[in-house]
Parts: C-alpha cells; sequence; structure tokens
C-alpha cells in the first residue's frame, strides 16, 4: 500500500521504519530534521502533510499534543487539504492518529475528517521506544468496525496487543486510564525502593525478591532497574507524560471525578520539571521522591 507517516521522533521513527520494512510505499513528513535512518531507507520525503496525504491511502500521525495534531490535520498545507482527492481504486483515504492526546478533541477530529469525505481511526500506544523498535506496542483503537479491519494488518506491523475499544475517542481515553496506571505504578516502585534504600537494605536484591512475589510488575522490571542503575534517558519523557496526566485530570473535571492518586503523580513530575528534568524517562519521577528524602535510590 501507499503509506504516509507524519512525526518521526523517538517512537514514530521505528514505527514508519517497520511499515516500510513490511514492503509499503512511505510517504514522510517531519516538522523537524528527518531522522538519519528515515534519509538512509527509501521512504520517500515529502515538504508538508498535505503532500503525504494526497499520495497515500492511510495516513499515520505520531505528534507530541492534541495542538501538533490539530495542526498537521488542519493547519496550512495540512493532510484536510488533500482528503477530498479520489483514488484509483475508489477507496475512502483514512487518517490513523497514534498520537496521545484529548479524547473530546480525538471525537471533533473524526467529525471534521469525516465530513471531507475520509475515515478516522485513534489508535494511542504503550510500549515506549523499545515496543516501537521491536513491533510489540499495544495499540489502543477507537473508530468504526469497517475502517479498523482495514488498517490492523498495518498495525499488526507496529504492535502485538491491538483492540477495538469502540468509537472515535475511546483509544485516546483507553490510552489515558493507561497513563494512569503507569504513573502510579512508577510512584508506587520509587517510594518502595526508597523506602528500601534508607532502610539499608541493598534496592537492587529487594527488587529482584519482589520480581517473585504478588508485588511483580512490568514497571517494577524495567523502571525500577533504572532507578537503581540511574539510566533516565528517554524512554518516554516526563513531559509527555505530564501531558498525559493534565490530560486525565481535565477530564476528570469534566466528568466530576476526583483522582487525588494521580493528581499527586502529576505533582511529582511537576517537581522534576521544576528542578530542570522534563526530558527524562519518566521513571526519574523517583528523584521528586528522593528530593524529599535527601536520600539517593542506589
Amino acid at each position: 500500500m501507499k503509506l504516509g507517516f507524519i512525526g518521526l521522533g523517538i517512537m514514530g521513527t521505528p514505527m514508519a521504519l517497520n511499515l516500510l520494512n513490511a514492503g509499503h510505499t512511505l510517504y514522510v513528513s517531519a516538522a523537524r530534521k528527518v531522522p538519519e535512518a528515515i534519509q538512509a531507507s527509501s521512504a520517500i520525503r515529502c515538504a508538508t502533510p498535505e503532500e503525504v496525504a494526497r499520495n497515500a491511502e492511510v495516513v499515520f500521525l505520531m505528534v507530541p499534543d492534541t495542538p501538533d495534531v490539530e495542526s498537521v490535520l488542519f493547519g496550512e498545507n495540512g493532510v484536510a487539504g488533500a482528503l477530498g482527492d479520489a483514488l484509483s481504486s475508489g477507496e475512502r483515504k483514512i487518517v490513523v492518529d497514534m498520537s496521545s492526546i484529548s479524547p473530546m478533541a480525538t471525537k471533533a477530529f473524526a467529525q471534521k475528517i469525516n465530513a471531507l469525505g475520509a475515515d478516522y481511526i485513534d489508535a494511542p500506544v504503550s510500549g515506549g521506544e523499545v515496543g516501537a523498535k521491536a513491533a510489540s506496542l499495544t495499540i489502543m483503537c477507537g473508530g468504526e468496525p469497517q475502517v479498523f479491519d482495514r488498517v490492523l494488518p498495518l498495525l499488526e506491523k507496529m504492535g502485538k496487543n491491538i483492540t477495538l475499544v469502540g468509537g472515535n475517542g475511546d483509544g485516546q481515553t483507553t490510552k489515558v486510564a493507561n497513563q494512569i496506571i503507569v504513573a502510579l505504578n512508577i510512584a508506587a516502585v520509587g517510594e518502595a525502593l526508597l523506602f528500601a534504600s534508607k532502610a539499608g537494605a541493598d534496592p537492587a536484591k529487594v527488587r529482584q525478591a519482589l520480581m517473585g512475589g504478588f508485588a511483580s510488575s512490568r514497571i517494577l522490571e524495567v523502571h525500577g532497574e533504572r532507578m537503581i542503575k540511574r539510566t533516565f534517558a528517554p524512554g518516554f519523557r516526563i513531559k509527555l507524560h505530564q501531558k498525559d496526566l493534565g490530560l486525565a485530570l481535565q477530564g476528570a473535571r469534566e466528568l466530576a471525578l476526583a483522582l487525588p492518586q494521580t493528581a499527586g503523580a502529576a505533582q511529582l513530575m511537576q517537581v522534576c520539571a521544576a528542578n530542570g528534568d522534563a526530558d527524562l524517562d519518566h521513571s526519574a519521577l523517583v528523584k521528586a521522591l528522593e528530593l524529599m528524602a535527601s536520600h539517593e535510590v542506589a
């Protein structure tokens, strides 16, 4: 197929390459410099998102935040400008937004794209850079079943656990729920390892022991090791997780919900950001706890 990919960052680059390596023709566009891995591939570089969409049957987006998606879709030289073009096959073009953005904005974007004669799937992901490179991402989708069926073979080139949750916006709602769980687990692992370390136990051995019990988790396995070894290169940046928790808290206000633990995790990330650590991996949330304890997990 002729595919488009817009957004070639830490996640987007390996995802795009997985599609390319599956034998598809790929048109790409990036707001900044095109990564060397993409430049060295057979991907066709385009000057604008509109040019990508004019050539592609399915256009994938992987950009940081809600305003970025809106700009790529509906801004000057945006994707929307090319969606009325009929393909020789006569099939409607499809926009697949794999960014993590507002569920309410997603519903509005989908309506506008549908009005232009194209289809829309929101398909945010979980799994980080490791999952993107290994094509093992969890992908949470919202959209019409028949549209999902068309893009599923493509999503399977980027992920393993792929679920159609419901209509447009439901994929993004699921991603927000995912980010709540991940943030609270990071905070829990950070507190546990900090407690163990300050009590005089070896946090590495504590983590090893906990991995065999009910407290075992992927967060304890991966991010617990990061906390102990101090390997905070992103992964998934604190500032992006802050954005996702902001979406959760905004949604909670709109739904008249209280999310006190989510608010606490958001504040811990804000402590990190205030101390210049917003671009570190979100496992560095432990640094906020360490600051309050005057003790470092080591």
